[in-house]
């Protein structure tokens, strides 16, 4: 019996030898961050969202489905099609659409006019992962794996933004362990969560699931025909 506890003691020891080993350093989670998104061509996901307003004390929640297609220049073309609550946000990589068809409206801007208002990053970081590492500031949040041994990233920008004070962002464990063992990323796309917090303490949490990458989405998805009857608001 004392020989068969030594053995099972020796054994446990070794696995959290073992585990331990894995964790990964800051540079190597960055890298499997942007190095595999550096092989993304084009990805659709689910999303759930959550919303909580910190001066109401209130929550909104939402979800549907988010399109990514990467242009040949920096910017990339995006979709959010919320279900809940109905509405689409769509941007070909030069104009914006937002469409709330509950209020037969949608508004319409540049791209560039976005960005210079600062509202850009909160809608359109997921589309600047491959070069995380310029724009912001990055270190492990306070607990810097999740119960499932995913990491966690605290991000700051480093320009100052009306729109985000930081960006959280939960890497998938496995696909860092990957890098680590491979030396080069091969998860296209593993980001599990990301969490938008503003200056004013408001915090937007969005988590992704059923991620497919590289599958061929058409450019035509990007671009928003107005129904008809639905009122066109331009922003200047």
């Amino acid at each position: 019996m004392k020989i068969a506890k030594t053995v099972t003691l020796s054994l446990l020891v070794l696995l959290m030898g073992s585990t331990l080993s894995l964790a990964a350093d800051l540079p190597q989670v960055v890298r499997t961050l942007e190095q595999g998104y550096a092989t993304l061509h084009d990805l659709k996901a689910d999303f759930s969202q959550r919303t909580t307003i910190k001066a109401m004390k209130r929550e909104e929640k939402g979800g549907g489905e988010l399109y990514i297609k990467k242009g040949s220049g920096k910017d990339a073309m995006f979709r959010f099609d919320y279900t809940k609550p109905k509405q689409q946000i769509v941007s070909n990589g030069k104009k914006v659409w937002y469409y709330l068809p509950d209020q037969k409206q949608v508004m319409v801007m540049d791209l560039a006019q976005l960005f210079r208002e600062g509202n850009g990053v909160a809608m359109n970081y997921l589309t600047g992962l491959g070069h995380v590492s310029k724009d912001f500031d990055i270190a492990f949040a306070k607990e810097s794996r999740d119960r499932k041994g995913n990491y966690v990233l605290e991000l700051t920008p480093k320009s100052k933004n009306p729109a985000m004070a930081k960006l959280q962002l939960v890497i998938d464990g496995s696909a860092v362990e990957s890098m680590v063992s491979r030396g080069e990323a091969s998860t296209p796309f593993p980001v599990l969560a990301s969490t938008v917090i503003d200056h004013a303490g408001n915090v937007t949490r969005m988590e992704y699931s059923g991620v497919r990458t590289n599958r061929g989405i058409d450019a035509g998805r990007f671009n928003f025909k107005v129904p008809a009857g639905v009122e066109v608001v331009k922003s200047r």
